[in-house]
């Protein structure tokens, strides 16, 4: 036979799997060179930080009196009340400082009183309060039983003339006066009083359209467990025209005041419909109902003893400064006040003009049901997402089944070999935890015996990148690699034995796509986890979860899928990564560095007992929680750089 039909006949007869290109010859850049990687990194963490300056860093412009007018807020009218607060130091319960602090603001109400509109009637009280006993179910205070006396607060009470049924249905407005003894308490919370105060003399200016009316309450006693609340919604003879609350507080200084409780879906929306500057996070809500933040505010009282709806919002910018001498004025940022100001007189002027909203809150007192919770958060700081939890435990468990079915019918098509390979994929996510907690971990076991302070990152933030953040992602990439080259061997069996035609580099190659897909796929895994747990248990912010599971998940599926059997594996796209990851960033990364600052701020208070904890405690905990964080929003990206020819 000549030679040239001998070589046609040979072609005929191979097989179209036997085809693939050999990637020494016609392929030579088939791996990602290191200039490609490193940009993908620094666009997953140019658009982080982007996305969390944005969310949580771009502040309105402060107005002055002029600018405001009448009707508006000021965040210059309310930076004097707060400059005189803090000008008296430190004001505790029992001090003489607290008493002028007392006095001024009752002064302000009383000139509020005389410059309001001639057709709102405004009332105000000194309220000096009887003995008491505060004993709370839950939170930082429970099983403690507060005994308090001799209490003072002041209240100013605005509605409409004309309308006698506004004084019987009226929604509270709440912060304190006093501070803890050791500092003058410009965030916690002077700020909040200066704009309650600018607050009550705009809305003094509006109340005759409520249907209505706003009780604002300046109490004292919060301090010292939240004696102020409780005395005044079991003592006051207003407490029972109270319909909603609403507490204005801080556990930082400056930025935005974010919406972090209160998930009545009604509320909710109203809120959302109208606040100018959205700023709310559930997730925050769940960190700080878990305990983790050893913090309270006024709104469990009104929640616990009142069991009153509302909204409670909280400065989380700063968090190291809280409850120590450096909470001073001068690192209040311009346009912090007025953020929360004009978010929350046109939440007032709205809700109270409604002739449903109060009729909301008081069947929400009596039913008490879980029907009205809400799933919450902010877009950028621009849009604000509310929908009820019955719909998300419907999307979710929709979600969590189509996903189980998915991966159920692709392990029974891939049979043993395929079940073992999602076997070793699995434990390239748990490896990969390990080693990321484990060398940041280490870290922070040294560091109180190589450094003169044991936790040096809390004046300057960015250190926990280099001592925690690049360890933990160095762990996370070794374990995960270990996992990637158990599983190329387990796939060079599985290979050997079902496609023995394929030359030994080109079998390496496909083996390294095919490892290279299942750890990509493997991320899939770790948030369908997250979701199912954070579904099981009703944890608000599993919509998170939800976001980093469906977007890539949507994207490998368009992009990457195929239903033929035959065809070898491709090299992942590029532009999947991108595609997959740019919902995630936008709608949690700003949340995830939000979370991280406020960790840290929080490590200087887990030791409440100076002395009784070890130095590292505090590094221990920072290091863990900026490991996971980088476990879970890292694991698409890392699986990009296994076949990088570089390593």
């Amino acid at each position: 036979m000549p030679r040239g039909q001998g070589s046609s006949m040979t072609t005929r007869e191979k097989p179209k799997v036997d085809q693939a290109v050999d990637p020494n010859e016609n392929n030579p850049k088939h791996r990602r060179g290191a200039y490609l990687l490193l940009g993908l990194l620094i666009i997953f963490l140019h658009g982080s930080w982007s996305v969390y300056r944005i969310q949580f860093g771009n502040l309105p412009l402060p107005l002055d009196a002029k600018q405001a007018g009448k009707r508006g807020f000021s965040e210059a009218s309310a930076l004097e009340h707060v400059k005189y607060l803090t000008s008296l130091g430190p004001h505790p319960v029992g001090s003489d400082s607290l008493d002028l602090a007392i006095q001024y603001v009752y002064a302000v109400a009383e000139k509020i009183k005389t410059t309001a509109h001639w057709e709102v009637d405004v009332q105000l009280e000194l309220f000096h309060t009887d003995i008491g006993a505060n004993r709370l179910s839950k939170g930082l205070f429970k099983g403690k039983t507060l005994l308090y006396s001799d209490l003072k607060h002041v209240l100013l009470r605005v509605v409409p003339k004309y309308m006698p049924e506004a004084e019987e249905n009226l929604i509270l407005v709440s912060s304190h006066i006093d501070t803890v003894s050791t500092t003058e308490g410009a965030g916690d919370c002077s700020s909040c009083v200066g704009v309650m105060l600018e607050l009550a003399r705009g809305v003094a200016q509006w109340a005759h359209t409520f249907k209505s009316g706003v009780l604002f309450l300046f109490n004292t006693g919060e301090e010292e467990g939240l004696d102020g609340a409780h005395s005044f919604i079991t003592q006051h003879h207003w407490r029972n025209s109270v319909r909603f609350a609403v507490d204005l507080e801080a556990m930082g200084i400056s930025g935005k005041s974010t919406l972090f409780q209160g998930t009545d879906y009604w509320a909710l929306e109203s809120f959302a419909a109208v606040a100018k500057y959205p700023s709310a996070q559930i997730a925050l809500q769940d960190v700080f109902r878990s305990g983790a933040i050893k913090s309270a505010t006024d709104f469990q009282i009104y929640q616990e003893v009142a069991g009153l709806p509302g909204l409670d919002f909280a400065y989380t910018d700063t968090t190291s400064v809280y409850h120590t001498k450096n909470d001073k004025m001068k690192l209040l940022k311009p346009g912090s006040l007025q953020h929360i100001g004009d978010n929350m007189l046109a939440f007032l002027l709205h809700s109270a003009a409604s002739p449903n909203f109060l009729k909301n809150a008081q069947q929400q007192k009596q039913e008490n049901t879980e029907q009205n919770k809400a799933v919450f958060f902010d877009i950028l700081g621009k849009y604000m997402v509310v929908y009820s939890q019955r719909l998300a435990t419907m999307f979710h468990n929709s979600i969590i089944l189509q996903s189980l079915l998915i991966w159920g019918t692709s392990l029974l098509m891939g049979g043993r070999s395929g079940l073992v390979s999602f076997g070793l994929s699995c434990l390239s996510i748990i490896l990969m935890l390990i080693f990321s907690i484990c060398l940041p971990v280490v870290v922070a076991f040294i560091l109180p015996h190589i450094c003169p302070f044991p936790v040096p990152y809390v004046a300057n933030p960015w250190l926990i990148i280099g001592l925690f953040g690049s360890p933990a992602l160095l762990g996370a990439f070794i374990g995960q690699h270990i996992g990637f080259n158990l599983l190329k061997r387990q796939l060079r069996c599985v290979y050997s034995r079902t496609k023995p035609g394929l030359t030994h580099n080109t079998r390496e190659y496909v083996i390294d796509l095919e490892a290279e897909r299942w750890i990509f796929k493997s991320g899939f895994v770790q948030w369908l986890i997250l979701l199912i747990l954070g579904t099981y248990f009703k944890v608000g912010s599993s919509y998170i979860a939800l976001i980093w599971l469906v977007s890539p998940a949507f994207a490998y599926g368009f992009l990457e899928a195929t239903l033929s059997p035959v065809r070898l594996p491709k090299q992942l796209k590029v532009v999947t990564l991108v595609l997959g990851m740019a919902a995630p960033v936008v709608s949690s990364a700003g949340l995830a560095v939000r979370m991280a600052d406020v960790i840290v701020g929080s490590v200087v208070r887990v030791d409440r007992n100076p002395g009784g904890l070890p130095d590292w405690l505090g590094n221990v905990i920072v290091a863990v929680a900026i490991a996971i964080v980088i476990c879970f929003m890292f694991v698409y990206l890392l699986s990009y750089v296994h076949i990088s020819g570089k390593l």
